[in-house]
């Protein structure tokens, strides 16, 4: 037998589990608690509708009824639970989760090894640059410059460095610009997303690379780069041992983003004062205005053909984002595919909050994928989250991809971006396993292929 071959055996038996232990997790409640286990399965369904229906109100109510919501909220699933065990089914309940999990473990085994692998960013080798420029802000992710030496590494390595000052506003694409006039050939920043972006268009508009270095809170950008979170001065190696990644830029209107775009509930809610110290309690205070559409304007997403009236949420991102998975949920599989994702979300009742639970394919979501999108809206202005930062846009905006616009360097040796899941396919499994040849193996190369 071959290695192909032998290759093709596991897959298939993969695939065989998966089916197996899927079928086990559905039957074996009904197994053992016959009518009862039934009856406990249906009361299951309806405690979850009862979960989301509670979490809905939970963000649209305020006083008493927000209070109640919370605690149906937390009772729901308590109660089914209880009924569970009451019956004496908890147990059968525990193990048919456990052989659920199982089946999506040997599910995506048997995907994983079919040659479908994610496609890779190809480097670019050049040269160090000569006079590096970099930004850095000391409060970015709670003083991570200071905490890691970024300032003294950037200087022993010769770069310029201007450590902004927190006391005052200072315009980072002004700063960038001047570095570029006075001869930088490359445009860094320590900083959150949305000052990553600012630097990243100068740089990309003067076809100079750029070096992100991951200080941020999150570093959502810097994760989809494949950097090193935990240190954000190993992103520095990048100046004398690097090499260049194409990816995209995406722009609202003549701003930049890197990772996207919001509007709606949460483009309103970071315009509040009290957001930054207290991003819960803003956003409980302000979303039942938001959800029921007493507050903001009514928007209306166009993509080439397709229209999404009245959602209370947009995101439009740079390159979409995996939301099929809850283990890819967030990220994204390529930054230079030259299309924006978009994801919208309209919940205007109790019932709707329930179908976003319960539906496959809910009415109330909308996702899409298009080079260009326009938000409309009834009045004049937006509120726009862009990268997280706060800023007000004149309607309609249109937001736009530019394809491999951005030279990022990056450190040849770096933790790299880990292959997400594969999707899990049922119907491609039952295919995989009832394969009797090698007929089911895609007649893909099984290598990566660079793009």
């Amino acid at each position: 037998m071959t290695g192909a071959e032998r290759s093709h055996h596991r897959q298939a038996w993969a695939a065989r589990g998966a089916l197996v232990a899927a079928a086990l997790a559905a039957v074996l409640p009904l197994l053992y608690g016959g009518l009862t286990g039934v009856l406990l399965l249906a009361v299951g369904v309806v405690g979850l509708a009862l979960t989301a229906v509670a979490l809905w109100w939970v963000l649209s109510r305020r006083g008493v009824a927000r209070i109640a919501a919370a605690v149906l909220a937390v009772a729901a699933p308590v109660g089914v639970i209880v009924l569970f065990a009451g019956a004496h089914l908890l147990l059968v309940l525990l193990a048919s989760a456990a052989l659920w999990c199982g089946a999506v473990a040997s599910g995506r085994y048997a995907l994983r090894t079919t040659g479908l692998r994610r496609i890779r960013v190809k480097e670019y080798r050049t040269p160090p640059p000569e006079r590096p420029f970099l930004l850095l802000n000391p409060r970015s992710g709670g003083g991570k410059v200071e905490k890691f030496g970024v300032r003294e590494k950037a200087e022993s390595l010769g770069a310029e460095v201007v450590l902004l000052d927190p006391e005052q506003h200072q315009d980072v694409e002004a700063l960038a610009r001047a570095a570029v006039a006075d001869g930088a050939d490359l445009l860094g920043v320590a900083g959150g997303d949305g000052t990553q972006a600012l630097v990243a268009a100068v740089a990309a508009e003067h076809g100079l690379p750029f070096l992100v270095i991951s200080a941020g809170t999150r570093n959502h950008f810097a994760m989809d780069l494949g950097l090193d979170r935990d240190d954000p001065a190993a992103c520095l190696d990048a100046l004398t041992d690097g090499v260049e990644l194409r990816v995209d830029l995406g722009f609202a209107d003549d701003r930049p983003f890197v990772n996207n775009a919001s509007f709606g509930v949460y483009g309103a809610v970071v315009q509040s004062p009290g957001y930054r110290n207290s991003k819960v309690g803003t956003a409980l205070e302000l979303l039942p205005d938001l959800l029921s559409r007493e507050r903001g304007p009514r928007l209306t997403v166009r993509a080439g053909a397709t229209t999404f009236a009245d959602p209370q949420a947009v995101l439009v991102s740079n390159n979409p984002y995996r939301t099929d998975d809850p283990l890819g949920f967030g990220r994204r599989e390529r930054l230079n595919s030259g299309t924006l994702g978009v994801l919208a979300l309209k919940v205007d009742s109790a019932v709707d909050a329930a179908e976003l639970l319960l539906d496959p394919q809910p009415q109330g979501f909308g996702k899409l994928t298009a080079p260009e999108v326009v938000i409309e809206a009834d009045e004049p202005t937006l509120e726009v989250g862009l990268d997280g930062e706060a800023i007000t846009l004149r309607a309609p905006v249109r937001c736009r991809v530019v394809r491999r616009a951005l030279r990022v360097r990056v450190p040849r040796e770096r933790p790299g971006v880990p292959d997400l899941p594969p999707r899990m396919d049922w119907r491609r499994l039952r295919k995989l396993a009832a394969a009797v040849s090698r007929t089911a193996v895609p007649a893909r190369h099984s290598r990566s292929r660079p793009s």
